[in-house]
């Protein structure tokens, strides 16, 4: 029988290959308008036995040469048939039925292909060839089923390749394939066993690491995916490798060790885009704004239509208050591509900056209008990108004051369901509190509570509209009916310690804390509880112990702009560190331009430095954000007093009063509102003092 393992006599096979040779004499130059011949063939020797089996055969190799080299379909044809030839010469022989099988694969005769490979492994269960051809047609038509065939596709290819690891155990890729049909499955445990023996079976190659890694990147642990490729010595990875540590620890928000990965990877290959992209995206999310403009400005000018480069220059531009300039660059890049969303959205923060609302607005709704379907319609990704845009226009609207437009964007977002529901919920009562309608507040978040009796997150909503507003207790024992010992207590327990905070209870916002705290075990959970450790102490006059818990945030975390912003504004108050003071609070205000409460410390700042026009420019900005806070129309007043603006202070300050006589018992602080008494009156007598003695001058 005919295969591999045969042997066959030297003067046969000589007798063989010469009869085949003069099959190829002829040269195989295609010339135009001269009709096709095929190679002529030697008398055929009896049509059985292995002297006819090896003659077809290798007629039928030399026709498939031909087929695959020029694309002929006679070629094809005659391959096919020589195999068969063979085939009937010698009909048990494995090693020409898996050739007729790849043949039609190669061929993309799919349905035979898989006829003929089966037929074979119902013969010969242990046909590896027959195996792995099953297997490689299965795993390809992965891509073009849907659905119920998708599903039964990748049965039918994890079956093939669950055999070929028995049959050949010690075939890397057998491993590697067969884990990759187990994590479509979602079968992890099975998925990474493979890809462990696949990685002890090639010395932790780069394929078996990098599957490994992406099962981890799947699984949502992104520090295991870590610590398994940097497991591999710096000198021994590949450009890919450094890349896939980059996005790892972009995901980390570990910009620092993200762009050492990048610069590894531009080390070893110094033309790859992907890697400079990658370094200055770390760049830009480290703070380092300067290499990371140089490295971009690197990029557009190796490619001047790389649009996506563009809109980041304009970015760090816009962030660097070079707003003007920013517009200009991200029009290059809308020239490129007009229908970027991620452009539009640069493009309303760059006018919202530059105080252009209208234009602002337009740019928003533009691409709202632009995408709009059936809620239910959206895709997930969809879904998402358009509740951020409902989300920027909203905060738009709160910033202009207008709150009815402002809950009516959330409504939209509420009505794509889902957790955007609850985000558009909350969106809504958050205008209304601004706009201190702390009743209509109360009654949206009511009635989602009664509407979602289980939601969990839903009552917490109500729950804190319940505590602020004259119901402390009834929206504490809320809260507490939460609490169901699992690890979403952490949210539970963190917003009884802001109740308790808003409520002065400053001993059982402690004691609410360190229950969070045991389910506060990584880093990123760790940010929110220490931040609110900080506020108790400073709340308390513990002013450097707060200081300590807010400077172990900006360890974790160092562009936390709350945490940036609310220590800036603690040293402002104390009149103490106010060059650092200053650039926190500088890099709060680049990292969110348009939050009224970041520029008015920087107001405060700027204040305490004796900086007083550049005190009342940024406060004047965060006035116009939002006309309700009390305490910004308190600086802005001060500001225009020490510049000898009396009549517009005053004004100021009558104004903070109203909207002290709006606000909540917990937004106000009895010494401030009667230091500002004591501040108006004062200025009131100046200017009956002035106005007196203007009358009487001759």
């Amino acid at each position: 029988m005919i295969g591999p393992q045969n042997a066959v006599s030297v003067s046969s096979l000589r007798t063989l290959l010469a009869a085949v040779a003069l099959c190829v004499a002829a040269p195989l130059v295609a010339q135009k308008n001269v009709p096709t011949v095929l190679p002529p063939q030697p008398v055929a020797p009896s049509s059985t036995g292995s002297s006819a089996a090896y003659y077809h055969y290798g007629l039928a190799h030399i026709y498939e040469d031909l087929a695959t080299t020029q694309g002929r379909s006679d070629y094809a044809t005659q391959a096919i048939e020589q195999y068969k030839q063979a085939l009937d010469a010698d009909p048990k022989s494995t090693f020409l039925q898996d050739g007729l099988a790849d043949l039609y694969f190669k061929l993309g005769r799919i349905r035979e292909a898989v006829e003929v490979a089966q037929d074979q492994v119902k013969k010969n269960p242990q046909d590896v060839e027959a195996h792995r051809l099953l297997g490689r047609v299965y795993y390809r038509s992965l891509g073009d089923a849907q659905g119920t065939a998708q599903s039964q596709m990748v049965q039918l290819a994890t079956a093939e390749y669950e055999v070929l690891v028995k049959l050949e155990p010690n075939v890397a890729e057998n491993h590697l394939l067969l884990g990759q049909l187990y994590e479509v499955s979602h079968e992890s445990a099975k998925a990474e066993a493979q890809f462990k023996a696949a990685q002890g079976l090639d010395n932790g190659s780069e394929e078996s690491l990098l599957n490994l890694a992406r099962l981890y990147s799947e699984q949502g642990d992104t520090q295991r995916v870590i610590n398994t490729l940097t497991a591999l010595p710096e000198g021994d990875r590949s450009v890919r490798i450094e890349l896939a540590i980059g996005a790892s620890y972009d995901q980390l928000h570990k910009p620092k060790e993200a762009a050492a990965a990048y610069q590894r990877a531009l080390d070893a290959e110094s033309d790859n885009t992907d890697a400079q992209r990658g370094l200055a995206n770390a760049l830009l999310a480290g703070d380092r704004m300067d290499d990371a403009l140089k490295i971009y400005a690197a990029i557009v000018a190796a490619e001047p239509q790389d649009a996506q480069s563009y809109i980041k220059i304009s970015e760090i531009q816009r962030r660097q208050g070079h707003y003007d300039l920013a517009l200009a660059t991200l029009k290059k890049a809308k020239a490129m591509v007009p229908d970027s969303e991620e452009l539009v959205f640069n493009e309303a923060l760059l006018y919202d900056a530059l105080g252009r609302y209208t234009d602002a607005e337009n740019s928003l709704k533009g691409v709202l209008a632009a995408t709009a379907k059936a809620p239910d319609a959206y895709t997930e990704a969809e879904r998402n990108n358009r509740a951020i845009f409902l989300d920027r226009l909203a905060l738009l609207y709160r910033e202009e004051n207008k709150t009815p437009e402002a809950v009516d964007v959330y409504k939209q977002m509420a009505s794509l369901g889902g957790e955007m529901k609850l985000r558009g919920i909350g969106g809504e009562v958050d205008a209304l509190r601004d706009a201190h309608e702390w009743d209509k507040a109360a009654a949206v978040a009511e009635a989602a509570a009664k509407e979602s009796p289980n939601d969990r997150d839903t009552q917490i909503l109500y729950a804190g509209q319940l505590a602020d507003t004259g119901k402390a207790e009834e929206g504490l024992a809320l809260l507490k009916k939460q609490i169901n010992g699992k690890a979403e207590d952490r949210t539970t327990y963190l917003t009884l310690a802001q109740a308790y905070i808003r409520l002065r209870r400053y001993d059982e916002a402690n004691a609410a804390l360190d229950k969070a705290e045991v389910f506060s075990q990584k880093n990123d959970d760790k940010v929110y509880l220490y931040f609110l450790r900080g506020t108790i102490d400073d709340k308390q006059g513990k002013k450097d112990e707060s200081e300590t818990w807010l400077r172990k945030v900006l360890d974790i975390d160092p562009n936390n702009a709350q945490t940036l912003n609310y220590l800036a504004y603690m040293f402002a108050e104390r009149g103490v560190k106010l060059p650092e003071a200053l650039t926190m609070v500088k890099k709060a205000v680049e990292l969110d331009p348009q939050n009224y409460a970041y520029l008015d410390s920087m107001g405060w700042v700027y204040f305490k430095m004796g900086e007083y026009a550049l005190s009342e420019d940024q406060l004047q900005k965060a006035v116009e954000r939002n006309a309700t806070d009390p305490t910004v129309h308190d600086h802005l007043g001060q500001a225009l007093e020490k510049q000898g603006k009396l009549k517009l202070a005053v004004a100021q300050w009558e104004r903070a009063l109203v909207e002290y006589s709006k606000s909540l018992p917990a937004d106000i602080e009895p010494d401030d509102v009667s230091k500002l008494h004591k501040r108006l009156d004062n200025a009131k007598v100046k200017l009956a003092k002035n106005a007196s003695a203007a009358k009487v001058t001759p």
